[in-house]
């Protein structure tokens, strides 16, 4: 066994810099996969289905979108295509200058106002085994959180075209690359500072060890670090493409927080684990810095209309 790891430790001493390029290599592959082919991954993940068939998206939410489009400037619209989504809000994924282009879904509940319910009312929600009654009190809260306004909905659709438009996913891709090649200097530095480049091989596989470890850290720290940055500049981006697009922001985030309220009061204790009582989303895991706040989301768009930038 100890003379595998030899054999395994000089092997990899020998290549290290082929071994390095490769895994950098696939852990960007890895992670930029869905964004270069989106229409056979991430579309398919996200499609809304109704009765065993896709749903179309509606001609009203197309010309939304087409309008979305249009008031950003983007300067190659076919780029850019929508899909009818399940869930609550636009969800995207795609680099635009690719062939596969980027793709959107929009929500079926984008297709409801005050006045028309339809895309809300018509679909059952399942909350802990029991379906939402839409006319109970918490059932009209969760209506009226899921209604937007035009504005509303054109910001949240600006955001995501935001965030693929100034190449999120690549940046995104890049952390894990980045951070496994920082591995490689962490341990290089390591045994150059501790004087262990000609020391025993457990010794110089604990400073390994210690290498990944940093690595991990500095993976999740920057990949959380960068997905905020992300939040708020697409935040920005969408808000300034005009002062109804701003108003339609804070209305976004106010409905979103309010929605989460409402779900943590439904869902019992795990509510309660997924959702601050303010309506921001709690992390995933320990490793994982807090999401963007909501609440800070809306403030800074809020900030962007008293500032009078928009």
């Amino acid at each position: 066994m100890a003379s595998r790891f030899l054999k395994l430790a000089v092997l990899l001493q020998k290549y290290r810099t082929p071994v390095l390029i490769a895994s950098c290599g696939g852990a960007f592959a890895a992670n930029i996969f869905y964004h270069v082919l989106p229409d056979v991954s991430y579309r398919q993940l996200y499609q809304a289905w109704y009765k065993g068939e896709p749903v179309v998206l509606s001609e009203k939410l197309e010309n939304v979108f087409q309008q979305v489009l249009k008031d950003y400037g983007v300067s190659s619209p076919k780029n850019f295509s929508a899909f009818a989504s399940f869930g609550f809000h636009p969800v995207g994924a795609g680099i635009p200058w690719l062939p596969a282009g980027a793709h959107i879904g929009i929500p079926a509940n984008f297709n409801s106002t005050g006045d028309d319910l339809n895309g809300i009312v018509n679909r059952s929600i399942f909350i802990n085994g029991k379906t939402v009654d839409w006319n109970s009190k918490v059932g009209s809260s969760l209506k009226e959180a899921l209604v937007f306004s035009l504005d509303a909905q054109k910001f949240a659709i600006a955001r995501e075209v935001a965030r693929l438009q100034s190449g999120g996913p690549i940046m995104s891709a890049a952390v894990a690359p980045f951070c496994l090649g920082g591995v490689w200097v962490y341990s290089v530095v390591l045994k150059q500072v501790l004087g262990l480049h000609g020391g025993s091989v457990l010794l110089r596989g604990a400073v390994n060890i210690v290498a990944l470890g940093i690595g991990a850290i500095s993976y999740f720290l920057t990949s959380d670090a960068l997905s905020q940055w992300l939040d708020y500049s697409s935040d920005r981006q969408a808000a300034g493409v005009s002062h109804d697009y701003a108003k339609g922001g804070v209305e976004f985030y106010d409905k979103i927080l309010s929605r989460n309220r409402v779900l943590r009061s439904l869902m019992g204790q795990k509510g309660e684990m997924m959702y601050a009582p303010s309506g921001n989303l709690f992390p995933a895991h320990i490793l994982q810095l807090k999401h963007t706040p909501y609440t800070s989301r809306r403030e800074a768009v809020l900030a962007l209309l008293k500032e009078e930038k928009v």
